[in-house]
């Protein structure tokens, strides 16, 4: 995610257009879109074509009306399953630190064992969860696995799922053996449900994108809009009809593309979520509370996949 200040300068936020994926697709549809335009209306300057051409822009009106129900639409539903994810993020923080705060105080302090297990395992819950939200989870970057688990995590598919299934084990290991009371065990269990809520919410925002017909029919309107554009703007602004139609092309394709890249939080789009810089913050809180000590691996900043 890009991340900047939201009361600095207007030169540092338009500074930003270089750096987006989603904003040099925008500004080359709209050099294309004033290529196209400047050849429209040359041509029917040139051939004298205005009585054959003509188009009333009260057209165009209505259109835009059409449209901007549509992109308000679509630039809605996209920024809910962006703020969304955000909040089944934060929830995961909380809940991971609550369970981390749950595991210190039941426990007790001697018990180093019991306390790595828990804070090995929360950490890479989260760690998975980030991997496994865009191409799979990398066992690589989980962290203090034993050869015996990397050999069974190699064999799920869904590894935070088997992460989960073993923290909940060892707290019902607890429980079975009277390490734990029965309100103890009680009041933790919520704090285990919890990630699994998050995991399946967040599976649900990455599996269920906008309905299909309404992507297409939303770009094939914007498409035929700004084909037509320039026949209806060139008899009122002749040769101004050009940066008029760039300018309107760069506002629809604008929203469409942005809502198209937030549609999906957890990749790493330059306005995703930054899931793995979230995890192992988590991985630190955890390590901190349990072990009073940072963990030893250094985590180093994902870079995004879509730039030029």
């Amino acid at each position: 995610m890009i991340i900047y200040k939201s009361n600095g300068s207007w030169f540092s936020h338009v500074s930003h257009l270089t750096t987006s994926y989603t904003m040099q697709r925008i500004l080359i549809a709209t050099l294309v879109m004033g290529a196209y335009a400047t050849v429209i209306i040359g041509l029917i300057k040139y051939f004298d074509l205005h009585r054959y051409l003509q188009v009333d822009s009260t057209i165009f009106s209505l259109l835009a009306v059409i449209l901007s129900i549509f992109l308000g639409f679509r630039t809605t539903t996209a920024y809910d399953r962006w703020w969304e994810g955000r909040k089944q993020w934060g929830a995961l923080v909380n809940n991971c630190r609550n369970l981390a705060l749950y595991v210190d105080s039941i426990w007790p302090p001697s018990d180093l064992e019991i306390r790595r297990f828990m804070a090995k395992h929360i950490a890479n819950f989260c760690l998975a969860l980030s991997e496994h939200l865009r191409d799979g989870t990398d066992l690589e970057k989980l962290v203090y696995l034993a050869e015996e688990e990397i050999a069974y995590y190699e064999t799920k598919d869904h590894i935070p799922n088997f992460i989960a299934l073993r923290i909940y084990q060892r707290i019902a290991e607890a429980h079975r053996k009277g390490e734990i009371n029965e309100g103890d065990y009680i009041n933790i269990k919520p704090q285990h449900q919890s990630l699994l809520d998050i995991l399946g919410a967040c599976e649900r925002i990455k599996k269920t994108p906008i309905a299909f017909s309404y992507a297409v029919y939303l770009k094939v309107l914007v498409t035929a809009y700004a084909a037509l554009l320039p026949f209806g703007l060139s008899e009122q602004f002749g040769y101004g009809a050009i940066p008029l139609s760039m300018l309107i092309v760069f506002a629809l394709i604008g929203v469409e593309l942005m809502g198209e890249e937030i549609e999906d939080p957890f990749g790493l789009d330059c306005n995703d979520l930054p899931t793995g810089d979230i995890a192992h913050t988590i991985k630190r809180n955890v390590f901190e509370i349990l072990e009073d000590r940072a963990p030893v691996e250094e985590h180093e900043k994902q870079l995004y996949e879509k730039v030029f």
